[in-house]
């Protein structure tokens, strides 16, 4: 059961946090995977080992949920992880590391727990619905198209960190959905 939140938050994506490969457009919307390093500037904050980006928007109580649309993303994870995520290393995408995620691996789908799993989907998912409670601990991904839940963790204790909206982009790209 989807428990709503009164409004969706306009996630947005932070480009200071994005991997040198990752090209966000002008409104900060949409990213795609580019094989050419770019030229970025050295911060704590830029992931520097998998191409990932976080949102700018960080919740610390609360329901929130936005869209993304996978269409393009061949090989692409969507979901939330703790701000304090590793951003200069290789991390492990789970919830152990902080990432609670769904991945996108060409045709095959999976939640990225610790070991991953596959997701028996009747298609893949083109628009993916990640909805977050903070209280209760709760993410979960829905088929935004056929209004199907695709995959819930279970529940986990934030312990006051601030979770951001995070995304890994390999191929292709991404877009939020208002």
């Amino acid at each position: 059961k989807i428990r709503e939140c009164p409004f969706p938050p306009n996630v947005t994506l932070d480009p200071e946090t994005a991997h040198p490969r990752l090209i966000l457009s002008k409104d900060q919307k949409s990213v795609r995977w580019e094989y050419m390093l770019q030229e970025s500037p050295d911060s704590p904050e830029r992931f520097d080992a998998d191409p990932c980006v976080l949102g700018c928007e960080a919740f610390t109580s609360g329901r929130h949920y936005w869209v993304v649309d996978v269409a393009e993303g061949q090989y692409c994870a969507v979901g939330v992880s703790k701000e304090s995520l590793q951003r200069k290393a290789p991390v492990s995408f789970n919830p152990e590391e902080g990432i609670w995620a769904v991945q996108q691996w060409g045709f095959k789908n999976r939640a990225l727990t610790s070991p991953p799993t596959l997701l028996n989907l009747p298609r893949v998912p083109k628009k993916i619905r990640i909805s977050l409670d903070y209280e209760w601990g709760e993410v979960a991904f829905f088929d935004v198209e056929n209004k199907i839940p695709i995959f819930t963790f279970p529940p986990a204790s934030f312990a006051g960190e601030r979770i951001r909206p995070w995304f890994w982009v390999e191929l292709g790209s991404i877009s939020l959905v208002r």
